[in-house]
């Protein structure tokens, strides 16, 4: 998996999840969950999701490591192997 891969697996999660998210306008250094307006219920089915599609699974300790774009998608490629 390459970035561009991950970023469109956590778009199209995140769509099922707040289809008015647009990771256009996303800080990528910034945590996605104020930046997309995310309750902390919509930030861990979108953990889920990503391990639905990807069979990568995200622990709940690992969260600070995915709680942006750019570190959600390093851990993603980082873990494709």
């Amino acid at each position: 998996m390459n970035d561009d891969q991950a970023r469109t697996v956590i778009a199209e999660v995140l769509h099922g999840i707040a289809p008015e998210a647009d990771l256009a306008t996303v800080d990528p250094d910034e945590a996605m969950q104020e930046e997309l307006e995310l309750d902390s219920m919509d930030f861990l089915n979108l953990m889920i999701g990503i391990h639905e599609r990807t069979g990568i699974e995200i622990p709940e300790r690992d969260y600070p490591e995915v709680a942006t774009l750019s570190g959600c998608m390093r851990y993603l490629v980082a873990r494709a192997g």
